[in-house]
């Protein structure tokens, strides 16, 4: 008797574990299957350094020069962040301003 309820447990768990490997990829998963194969396909070329690289792409990070919208973007933001820090401005009053500063 033991050993039937044995089987039968085993049987039931061995189809538990197996229905749940064919669950579809939830949207995160398949993100992050997406970045995978782009920067391992961008790394092709990279030899010694793939494994930095992989590291940095897999963050989200470009790893590339930032162009010069994204540089004068980081200028703005920093120009805008000092005056707002220059008038001790915090919480609600901080983000108007530089939702506003931001937009001229």
């Amino acid at each position: 008797m033991k050993l039937a309820i044995a089987t039968l447990c085993l049987v039931f768990a061995a189809s538990n574990a197996w229905a749940q490997d064919k669950k579809e990829a939830t949207p995160a998963q398949k993100k992050q299957q997406s970045r995978m194969k782009d920067c391992n396909e961008k790394a092709a070329d990279k030899k010694d350094a793939r494994k930095s690289f992989m590291s940095s792409c897999l963050k989200g990070e470009s790893g590339d020069a930032p162009s010069a919208a994204q540089k004068a973007q980081q200028n703005r933001m920093s120009a805008c962040n000092k005056q707002a820090t220059e008038k001790k401005l915090k919480g609600d009053e901080r983000k108007k301003f530089m939702s506003g500063c931001l937009k001229n």
